[in-house]
């Protein structure tokens, strides 16, 4: 299996080593920069698995680097750990409400970032623990691009195959078109609401077939989930 990608974005160069070193050791693969503007060209040309991320770095800040990757539909779901010597609640709730995942305040234990790292991928990357994802009868391959349900083989189209890894990412819980927009598509994506609804019903389609239960679950006013346990 391919080694998690991690870009760490860090200008202090004895903690960029340690860092690296652990995470190195982990099984990790690490890119460094201690540049916001490089940080977010790199991000772009390859997306990394999780990004971590140090408030104060030279060019882009880091707090304007999360806002950007969030915004960008290459990166709008790559997970974010921010790196900062500033610890007081406004400043953490603040790289929150940006988009960060997570926030560790310097100085810290090298070993505790990195099970923080891999408890995030564990949550919000799931398919980074193994090649596959799996709910009720169905079982997606991320690595070769292929999904069958109980057994049967089903062509995707990419829209359809993002929607629903994101969905097997995310068992039951309910997404907003609004979030399923900005999750598969990208918050710069001019695209109309209504288009959200076309790829629900050809992925419906698609792994519904003649008679198979149907797991794309429709919840009024709120979205769609993927969740067996429809109500009557």
């Amino acid at each position: 299996m391919t080694k998690p990608a991690v870009l760490l974005v860090e200008d202090d160069p004895a903690l960029v080593e340690l860092v690296a070193w652990h995470l190195k050791a982990s099984d990790f693969d690490v890119t460094h920069t201690g540049n916001g503007d490089e940080a977010l060209l790199l991000a772009k040309e390859a997306p990394p698995d999780l990004v971590l991320l140090d408030w104060m770095i030279a060019g882009t800040s880091g707090i304007e680097v999360c806002r950007r990757l969030r915004r960008a539909s290459e990166t709008a779901h790559v997970p974010i750990i921010m790196l900062t010597a500033r610890g007081e609640e406004d400043d953490r709730i603040r790289g929150l409400e940006t988009g960060a995942d997570d926030y560790i305040t310097k100085p810290f234990s090298p070993r505790e970032l990195v099970a923080r790292v891999q408890a995030v991928l564990r949550r919000l990357r799931p398919a980074l623990a193994g090649e596959k994802l799996a709910y009720a009868d169905i079982e997606m391959d991320t690595v070769a691009h292929r999904v069958r349900r109980a057994g049967r083989p089903i062509e995707l189209g990419p829209t359809e195959f993002r929607l629903l890894r994101h969905f097997l990412e995310h068992p039951t819980r309910v997404f907003s078109r609004e979030r399923l927009l900005d999750a598969v598509w990208g918050r710069e994506a001019e695209i109309d609401l209504r288009t959200v609804d076309v790829h629900i019903r050809r992925l419906r389609k698609a792994i519904n077939g003649e008679s198979g239960a149907d797991l794309i679950r429709t919840v009024r006013s709120a979205g769609y989930a993927l969740d067996i346990d429809q109500p009557s």
